[in-house]
């Protein structure tokens, strides 16, 4: 009889909880060796595992647990990218080949852009608050005077925003703006003639879910070890001084993913409508606990347009034309942890964060966001484009963000929980400003 596989989600939390005790008995064995004059010895098991390999005096290290953890984040940025520029190719196909671009269109669009808006100040608030009380601080860092790229004037991203080369724009991690802008122009382009380019919608559907694939065995089948290594040479390198600011990040994150999904949600269908709210928490909590066990709103789709048309009472054509879009663009949940994630980097790696630093992130955060697909992980992987947009990117910074990829994955869960309600949420302000919500529908009992 074949024996069942174990699910990620407890390989994950498993490899996590290994790599905690090993890096702690690493630190264990670090003072003692260095207390008995055996300050070689631990040298010699640092340099074999945890050494940074590219750093000055390490020409001869091995460095295993590095390489691993490196090379498993390495193939998470490589598919950054590609997966930007497809979702949003797809994104714009998506809207005209539902010969939805006029009143409708634009109706979605600004709830989404509204919604997002509401969720990211809601992370700057609460991450600021956090990153101003020291909840995010490395006790062994002294914060640096320099605020990464974001000194110069924040309307430089715009400036930056139409690229002068198209190669240029498809090749750097960082240009997530740029690269969301040259795919926007591209996906217009093929709607605006649909008939000329038959093959382009289907190879972009293709390489977006070639690089699904690509990334889910990447984290499924490499994601246990690297997460091992991850923590365990991040405690044995650095101490436990990253653990405190992690948790306070994985508690505030958690909490505030919560309070939109029960509360946010119900009340921005109860501001925008006028209906009684309860009932929409009732039906959509289906959908949300399905999306929060497959950590995937592509996934989640078809029981989210089943709930929107059969139980919330969404006219078939809107919630055909809303939800598949906003499974594609709309992420909120996405853009809430990585604003949180982006000040806790900064906290943990000495970056200070000013007004205009926030602006940017935000910024960032909304385009970041829009350009993450819908594939379990990648919110974690797409925050790697606004670290390297604001300039949080050295070693420190790069080290806690590995730490993000090591204890994202309950997050990620909740994440795609809230992504998922935000786009019925949505579809139901679209569907009453239309006459196309039922109300005797969506008054009925739970099913």
């Amino acid at each position: 009889m074949e024996k069942k596989k174990m699910n990620l989600a407890p390989r994950m939390a498993i490899a996590l909880a290994a790599g905690l005790v090993f890096g702690l008995l690493a630190i264990v064995l670090r003072e003692n060796m260095t207390a008995s004059g055996n300050a070689e010895t631990w040298n010699m098991i640092n340099r074999f595992l945890f050494a940074d390999i590219s750093s000055a005096g390490h020409e001869q290290s091995l460095g295993l647990f590095y390489i691993i953890g490196q090379l498993f984040v390495k193939a998470l940025q490589l598919v950054i990218v590609p997966m930007v520029f497809t979702s949003i190719v797809l994104a714009m196909i998506r809207i005209s080949d539902s010969r939805k671009l006029g009143r409708i269109s634009r109706k979605t669009i600004l709830n989404f852009l509204l919604t997002t808006v509401i969720s990211i100040l809601l992370a700057a608030v609460v991450g600021t608050l956090a990153y101003k009380g020291g909840l995010f601080n490395n006790p062994n860092l002294e914060m640096e005077a320099s605020t990464g790229s974001t000194g110069a004037n924040p309307l430089m991203i715009l400036m930056n925003a139409v690229p002068n080369n198209f190669v240029s724009a498809l090749s750097n991690n960082s240009g997530v703006l740029a690269i969301v802008v040259t795919a926007v122009a591209v996906g217009l382009s093929i709607n605006s003639a649909a008939e000329k380019f038959p093959v382009l919608p289907k190879l972009c559907q293709e390489i977006s879910d070639l690089l699904t694939i690509f990334l889910s065995f990447v984290v499924d089948k490499v994601g246990p070890i690297a997460i091992f290594c991850l923590i365990s040479r991040t405690c044995a390198a650095y101490g436990i001084s990253y653990l405190r600011p992690a948790l306070a990040y994985m508690v505030l994150t958690t909490l505030l993913l919560l309070l939109v999904l029960f509360c946010g949600y119900a009340l921005y269908v109860w501001v925008r409508t006028g209906i009684n709210p309860k009932r929409f928490i009732q039906k959509i909590s289906k959908v949300a606990l399905f999306g929060f066990s497959t950590s995937s709103s592509a996934a989640t789709l078809p029981l989210n347009m089943k709930v929107a048309t059969e139980e919330l009472g969404i006219g078939e054509e809107i919630a055909s034309f809303v939800l598949p879009l906003g499974m594609t663009v709309n992420m909120d949940g996405t853009a809430i942890m990585q604003v949180i994630a982006t000040l806790f980097i900064a906290g943990c790696s000495g970056y200070a964060v000013n007004f205009s630093s926030l602006i940017v992130i935000g910024l960032l955060a909304i385009v970041a966001s829009i350009g993450t697909p819908a594939a379990p992980g990648a919110g974690a992987v797409i925050l790697f484009t606004i670290l390297s947009g604001v300039g949080f990117t050295s070693e420190m910074a790069l080290m806690a963000y590995s730490l993000i990829l090591a204890i994202n994955r309950p997050i990620e869960m909740l994440v795609t929980a809230l992504n998922v309600v935000g786009d019925s949420a949505c579809a139901m302000v679209v569907a009453n400003s239309e006459g196309a919500l039922n109300k005797e529908i969506y008054e009925s009992e739970v099913k």
